[in-house]
């Protein structure tokens, strides 16, 4: 979650984005043996995730220069750089606004009704409490106990069909 970022990471990395007109949806970092993963999750500012490859690639360069050039990573690292994807990250409640009406699965910090992970359709964002409909039941997860969250697509017949003929 975009909150959990330390804000020394985020110092590092939102000036590269903003002067490319992107926004920082999230950093993940997997830990363990090394190599660390280091995924930077980036959108535009118009947030509709088109985030080029080759603008990935150049931000993902300048980026690790600036991590490495102050040790920002204690360990051997792979950095990515990736857009939000079909699947997109809800990361901040701006987020959570333009995802309502579309199935989402939400993992809880700690658990809600006796669950951590629910899968639904996000009703709406007010307040800071995202309202879920999960299987019939309209569940209230406060924006402060989200742990993950990521909309889910549902691929279609159009998605599949050939284009121009």
């Amino acid at each position: 979650m975009y909150r959990d970022i330390p804000a020394e990471m985020r110092a590092l990395v939102e000036p590269i984005l903003e002067d490319r007109g992107l926004e920082l949806v999230d950093i993940e970092q997997r830990r363990g043996r090394a190599p660390w993963t280091v995924r930077v999750i980036v959108d535009t500012q118009a947030g509709d995730g088109a985030v080029g490859v080759d603008q990935c690639a150049s931000v993902s360069r300048e980026i690790a220069t600036h991590l490495d050039a102050v040790d920002a990573i204690p360990e051997r690292y792979n950095l990515e750089v990736t857009s939000p994807g079909l699947d997109r990250t809800l990361a901040r409640e701006k987020d959570f606004v333009a995802a309502c009406g579309q199935q989402v699965r939400v993992e809880t910090r700690r658990p809600l009704d006796g669950r951590r992970r629910f899968k639904g359709t996000l009703l709406g964002f007010q307040g800071d409490v995202a309202q879920i409909d999960v299987d019939g039941e309209v569940l209230a997860v406060p924006f402060e106990e989200v742990a993950r969250a990521r909309t889910l697509y549902t691929f279609t017949r159009e998605d599949f069909a050939r284009r121009g003929q």
